[in-house]
């Protein structure tokens, strides 16, 4: 129901990079019209160039959603020129990172209908998770216009408040980084004990891919994955021993790890 309320009211998305595009994509594979999108993009790539969207031209009066997807630092030239749009039926559904709620309430009035998201990279690939919450003048059928918005690019986790927002930040939107150098420091552990340097990093990015996929497609828990592949005594046991140690090991460290970006990301939105 929510994409005919978009397909018949319009959608603008403001800002088309990489998440933009990704998002674009998404919709318009999955049958919603090029003619119900009008995209603001001062340098529009040749791929959204031959969308079919409205691409930089006057917007409709009372789009069902402005879904900004702008760089943070963009945002003080973005949103003046959306504050026509405020105070309305107008949905503003925000994917840029780290502006609270507040500083679109500011600038569009703070009647407007809100949401604020928090996708991560993976949903350039479909394969991301966004967390969204909203202000008080959303309804619940704003928040599933959103949701189906934003299942385009992966999963929908939906908040019960925007204090949330900075332990979201530390777990999903920042932790695709802390992967990617797990897969580093396990493939320069595996050239430590022998493997040419190429080999190791294979080894290290499948696995580590492959062991994502099965626990999202497992029934089990990731505690009892673990548990399925440490036989008493063996390898995986000595390696566990050292990465479950609570004082040195992934507990401590991930902890103070995921601490410091919560922390940050609470600085930022306190400017």
């Amino acid at each position: 129901m929510s994409m005919d309320r978009i397909a018949r009211d319009g959608l603008v998305l403001l800002g088309c990079g990489k998440m933009g595009s990704a998002m674009l994509a998404g919709w318009l594979q999955g049958g919603l019209p090029p003619s119900s999108v009008w995209v603001m993009d001062p340098y529009p790539s040749d791929w959204l160039r031959g969308t079919g969207v409205h691409l930089n031209t006057d917007l409709p009066d009372a789009p069902a959603v402005v879904l900004v997807a702008v760089k943070p630092q963009m945002m003080g030239d973005a949103l003046p020129a959306m504050a026509a749009l405020g105070g309305g039926s107008t949905v503003f559904l925000s994917v840029a990172a780290g502006t609270p709620i507040a500083a679109f309430e500011g600038a569009l009035g703070a009647t407007t209908p809100i949401i604020r998201a928090m996708p991560n990279t993976p949903a350039a690939i479909g394969r991301g998770i966004t967390a969204i919450v909203g202000n008080a003048h959303v309804s619940d059928a704003d928040v599933d216009m959103a949701d189906g918005l934003l299942h385009a690019v992966g999963q929908v986790v939906r908040l019960t408040e925007e204090g949330q927002m900075d332990a979201v930040t530390a777990v999903s939107g920042s932790g695709p980084a802390y992967v990617f150098h797990l897969i580093e420091t396990l493939a320069a552990a595996g050239e430590g004990e022998g493997l040419p340097a190429d080999l190791a990093l294979t080894l290290a990015r499948a696995t580590v891919g492959g062991a994502g996929q099965l626990a999202e497609d497992a029934s089990e828990d990731p505690s009892q994955l673990r548990v399925n592949v440490t036989s008493p005594n063996g390898t995986t046991q000595a390696a566990l021993e050292v990465l479950m140690d609570e004082t040195n090991g992934f507990p401590a460290l991930l902890r103070r790890a995921v601490k410091a970006a919560a922390d940050r990301s609470r600085e930022l939105a306190n400017g």
